[in-house]
């Protein structure tokens, strides 16, 4: 198979965004944004995705799909909706962590992230480390999903999504692995990418 090949093997069998599957409908909107940040956010810890995607799930089906409806969740009851995504072993620190971002986010963006849109992709990965529970890999999560909606950060390629795109046989590069799909499908893409990275039994599958 060449590389276009294994692309759209890999849209067509897992060419899901977390985002997607976290219920999100990304848009560059307000409530969407947060949402993705949360979702960032939970990601980031050493658990598996599946899980942090339930929690998720599990969170905005309480209703805290704005930074204003998490601040006012109590804390006991953002530990409940995490729990009941599975999301155990770290439901009380995340439960404070959510509830910090939440204040942050209202305090210092009026609730809309899209102040941070201004600028290159360096600044923006600096200004999201800046919220508390956001490193670097929460950094690149959030950047990865949002260059659908952001064509600015596009093509956003970070290191484990590189690492997955070469288990694959599929160029490491951000502009020649943009070149293989619409512009449209690259965070797909890329979020297919990332699970190979971790999946050896998907990469079989894709290059079947």
């Amino acid at each position: 198979m060449d590389a276009e090949q294994i692309a759209r093997s890999l849209l067509e069998r897992h060419g899901r965004t977390f985002a997607e599957d976290a219920g999100i409908r990304l848009q560059d909107k307000p409530s969407p944004l947060w949402q993705l940040l949360v979702l960032s956010l939970l990601l980031s810890a050493r658990i598996s995705a599946d899980i942090a995607v339930a929690a998720a799930r599990e969170l905005f089906k309480a209703g805290y799909r704005t930074p204003e409806k998490m601040r006012d969740a109590s804390w006991q009851d953002r530990v409940d909706a995490l729990g009941r995504g599975h999301y155990r072993r770290y439901d009380e620190r995340t439960s404070s962590q959510l509830g910090e971002l939440a204040e942050t986010v209202l305090s210092e963006h009026a609730g809309d992230l899209r102040a941070l849109r201004d600028g290159d992709v360096p600044t923006l990965e600096k200004r999201l480390q800046r919220f508390k529970g956001i490193g670097p890999t929460g950094a690149a999560i959030f950047c990865r999903e949002v260059q659908g909606v952001w064509p600015h950060v596009a093509p956003y390629v970070d290191k484990r999504a590189a690492d997955g795109a070469e288990r694959l046989g599929l160029p490491r590069s951000a502009d020649r692995l943009a070149a293989l799909v619409p512009a449209a499908d690259l965070p797909r893409l890329v979020a297919g990418c990332v699970r190979a990275a971790s999946d050896k039994d998907l990469v079989a599958e894709v290059r079947s």
